[in-house]
């Protein structure tokens, strides 16, 4: 066993979890996410593959870059905990937030764009939808996120072959 198979395995673990979480609240508990909810999954998706691809390399021997892939997850965990962090300060008032709005480019005139512009879902990213004990998702997002992130990041810079 490798000496990088902990934080890659703790990495794409920890994203994959938090990643499956999102989408059973979005597509079980009916919660459609925001667009800084988007924002957080896309290091998560990072995270895995990297775990993913250092875990294939491992296999294969090539433990300088499956070290490379650890420490990717790590920064990518990282990542998603700082815009978690963002969103728990837009959502408490702290900052202001993004304003978006976009339409997909299939409607062809003004009126068109109008009413697909008015028949999407508006999810804000300033109102909290769940909570458990005062912390909403996009806090437990960064809670967990800083705090496995750190924790990979660091086994996979002291671990030595």
């Amino acid at each position: 066993m490798s000496a990088w198979s902990l934080p890659l395995w703790l990495g794409g673990a920890t994203s994959a979890l938090l990643l499956a979480g999102a989408l059973l609240f979005q597509y079980v508990g009916g919660l459609p996410p925001c667009e800084m909810c988007h924002w957080q999954r896309w290091p998560h998706i990072a995270a895995v593959v990297l775990a993913v691809l250092g875990g294939w390399l491992l296999a294969r021997g090539t433990t300088g870059v499956a070290r490379l892939a650890a420490s990717g997850a790590g920064l990518a965990l990282l990542t998603t905990g700082g815009i978690g962090v963002f969103h728990v300060g837009v959502e408490q008032g702290w900052w202001q937030g993004i304003t978006r709005c976009a339409a997909s480019g299939s409607a062809s005139s003004l009126n068109d764009i109008m009413a697909e512009v008015m028949a999407a879902p508006l999810v804000r990213c300033d109102a909290i939808p769940w909570s458990l004990f005062g912390v909403s998702m996009a806090g437990y997002n960064a809670l967990i996120s800083l705090g496995m992130g750190a924790i990979v990041l660091w086994l996979s810079l002291k671990s030595r072959p």
